[in-house]
């Protein structure tokens, strides 16, 4: 069944993906992809052991769903429910927060030994000491530091990194980018670059000779860095409960870390409500006496009123209008107080904010529809209510106020914040990262897909030729498909003696099966050819040709007839390997010393009328010396002496050899290798033999799959 390829996938005459031709393209590099596989897995299992594990602190924290005892939040009762966690957690990785932890904690400073590549780190954790091989070295062991009292630089040289040199217990030097900065005393505080650097080094344990790597961040880059470690998610939904967790190398600095940051963030929540409630006090202090005088100017206007009207009095049903009015007036004037406190913190498009304008314009609302009633009652009565509403209403306001700032009294002396750490920071005993087993499975996988990836890919980008047809299409005449063998694989990795040709020991091999169509073929030739000679050759190397040509031989002998194998591959011709025999001398030492063909034609064990040639020792001039009689000689008197002549020839695009052997044989073979060979190589190589006078007109198409 011909194919065909469409985009990255192979397919078949249907068009569908052709599974078979993966998976047996997959199937030839199987141990390819064993070894990358198995060099992935030896990559991670590398990494998950040299890698610094990292540990992992965490804790737990409550945000109260009110604020300590602030009055002024009762409004939450009225517009549902408060502003979500995410405020609070914006709040922890603020700067002002982190930045206080950066500073508490010196996270500016940076200290780095200088350790052996790859390994170093590695052997520190482990407690490796330094071995006699490595005294004074510059690589850092375990056991050996330094402690920094203070290191401060100018902002031109902030986050620079500077190199510390141990020259004994009481001594060092810095550099900066190799350049000799000055010579520090351990225990006294230095200046370097005219008070450009501070350094204060309060002790050593290294040796002499040994690298510490010192730098001083900017503030930001350290908090960035520590916000990135630091995590912090709501456990449920609206629970209110947090979750932090911190990462770092070393287990101790992440719980020391990690709690600093928790009481930094408890400590000014409960600045920040103490404060809340001093500006609320300060509010309320300044309203009451404002609502005061609006009290007893309103019980004036209705004393006043009653003497001139000689004392009018409400009836039952006016106090009861008057009643649902002042109720009215009183909750809006609660939302007036909520809203001075809210915008302190909300825009006016905040779901919170447009939730109370929204309850203030139903209770206006309400209002007017009362006022509508009012206006139906007798003007005396009207102007009575008016009155009453006024007092009434500023009278409960004066008192609300009296009551909020006792209230607020009691807030601010309580100074309570509404966070509360339910679990304090707790590191776990064993690192979170890297994940062995994880890495194991992931470093596999990779390794099968990535390995396969590459081999189809690689399967799909070749522009080899694929079956026959191809061949017929550049006007060659295909002798023979000779599948790929298995068994011929295994044997060209010993490929030492004449045991191992696949057509001397595996008789039924198809690949074996497909060569003795071509002895059938070629043997139809032969007697209209000028001569019984057949030139072995291909485009270039790796394509099978010596495979053809010995197997080829073995095959003709094994009907019984004088057959002659010669390798005129000067260069790199192989012939002498696979009869397990020297390289001369051979076809070399006959074309430049001369001779009788039964000086190099050596027989082959196994085979009485199997002989072959060598290649001899390379020389400077191969081309000239096949070209030259002396061979044009010895190709007439094998041609006389044995049935076959077979000649393995050097590759056609490599040099000029085939060309000048297939001018001087009957036929030519160009052997051409499944997927491999490209139409354009084949065309080359056919160009260049026909300009030489060696017409090519067989093929084999070999490795086919």
């Amino acid at each position: 069944m011909s194919q065909k390829k469409s985009g990255l996938y192979a397919e078949n005459s249907s068009g569908g993906i052709d599974l078979d031709r993966i998976f047996g393209v997959l199937l030839d590099h199987k141990w390819l992809i064993a070894a990358a596989t198995v060099f992935t897995i030896f990559l991670g299992v590398a990494y998950a052991v040299l890698a610094p594990p990292i540990y992992r602190a965490d804790a737990l924290v409550q945000i109260e769903s009110s604020r300590a005892a602030n009055p002024l939040d009762e409004v939450t009762t009225l517009l549902g429910k408060e502003p979500p966690s995410q405020s609070e957690i914006e709040i922890i990785r603020s700067r002002a927060v982190l930045g206080r932890a950066v500073d508490i904690l010196g996270l500016t400073l940076v200290v780095e030994p200088k350790t052996l590549p790859i390994v170093g780190d590695f052997l520190i954790r482990k407690g490796v000491e330094r071995p006699p091989l490595f005294t004074g070295s510059a690589f850092v062991f375990a056991n050996e530091n330094i402690r920094v009292g203070s290191f401060s630089v100018d902002d031109h040289h902030a986050g620079k990194t500077f190199e510390l040199v141990v020259q004994d217990s009481h001594s060092y030097g810095l550099y900066l980018d190799k350049e000799f900065l000055g010579e520090g005393r351990v225990g006294e505080a230095v200046e370097f670059n005219s008070g450009e650097i501070n350094l204060h080094i309060e002790e050593t344990t290294a040796p002499s000779g040994a690298v510490f790597r010192l730098k001083s961040l900017h503030r930001s880059v350290a908090i960035a860095d520590l916000k990135r470690n630091l995590s912090i998610v709501e456990q449920g939904r609206d629970t209110r409960i947090l979750y932090w967790s911190l990462l770092h190398p070393v287990p101790e600095f992440a719980e020391s870390a990690l709690q600093t940051i928790a009481d930094i963030y408890v400590s000014q929540n409960v600045q920040r409500q103490s404060e809340e409630a001093r500006k609320t006090l300060k509010f309320l202090n300044e309203q009451i006496p404002l609502v005061q005088s609006e009290l007893i100017k309103a019980e004036e206007r209705l004393n006043a009123y009653r003497a001139g009207r000689e004392s009018v009095n409400l009836s039952l049903e006016t106090q009861s209008v008057l009643q649902r009015l002042v109720n009215i007036e009183s909750q809006l004037n609660e939302l007036e107080f909520s809203e001075t406190e809210i915008s302190r913190r909300f825009m006016p498009n905040h779901p919170t904010y447009e939730a109370l304008l929204e309850k203030k314009e139903q209770l206006r609302k309400q209002k007017a529809g009362i006022e509508n009633k009012i206006e139906a009652l007798p003007e005396t009565q009207q102007e009575v209510l008016r009155l009453e509403r006024d007092i009434s209403v500023t009278q409960q306001i004066y008192v609300q106020l009296r009551n909020k700032v006792q209230e607020m009294q009691i807030a601010e002396a309580s100074t309570a914040g509404n966070v509360r750490i339910l679990d304090n920071s707790s590191v776990y005993p064993k690192p979170v990262s890297p994940d062995k087993k994880l890495i194991l499975v992931l470093s596999a996988i990779a390794g099968l897909v990535l390995s396969s990836a590459f081999i189809l890919l690689r399967d799909q980008l070749r522009s080899g030729i694929e079956n026959q047809e191809e061949l017929e299409k550049l006007g060659l005449d295909v002798l023979a498909n000779v599948p790929h063998s298995s068994i011929q694989a295994k044997l060209q990795r010993k490929f030492r003696s004449a045991m191992t040709v696949l057509a001397f020991n595996v008789a039924q091999d198809p690949a074996a099966e497909a060569l003795r169509g071509l002895r059938a073929a070629l043997a139809k030739r032969l007697p209209d050819a000028s001569n019984n000679c057949i030139a072995i050759t291909s485009p270039e190397q790796g394509e099978g040709k010596t495979f053809v040509a010995v197997n080829l031989a073995v095959l003709f002998a094994q009907l019984g007839k004088r057959v002659l194998v010669m390798d005129s591959d000067m260069y790199r011709g192989k012939l002498h390997e696979i009869f397990r025999e020297t390289a001369a001398p051979g076809l070399s030492e006959f074309l430049t010393e001369g001779g009788e063909l039964e000086d190099v034609a050596r027989p082959v064990e196994g085979l009485p009328s199997l002989f072959f040639i060598s290649r001899g020792a390379t020389p400077a001039n191969p081309g000239e010396l096949l070209a030259g009689q002396h061979f044009a000689d010895l190709l007439a008197d094998a041609s006389r002496v044995f049935d076959v002549v077979i000649i393995d020839t050097a590759c056609v695009l490599e040099r000029a050899d085939a060309s000048v052997i297939g001018a001087q044989v009957g036929t030519t073979v160009l052997v051409s290798r499944f997927r491999v060979t490209s139409p354009q190589k084949i065309g080359l190589a056919m160009h260049r033999m026909n300009t030489a006078g060696a017409a090519v007109t067989c093929s084999v198409l070999n490795a086919q799959k």
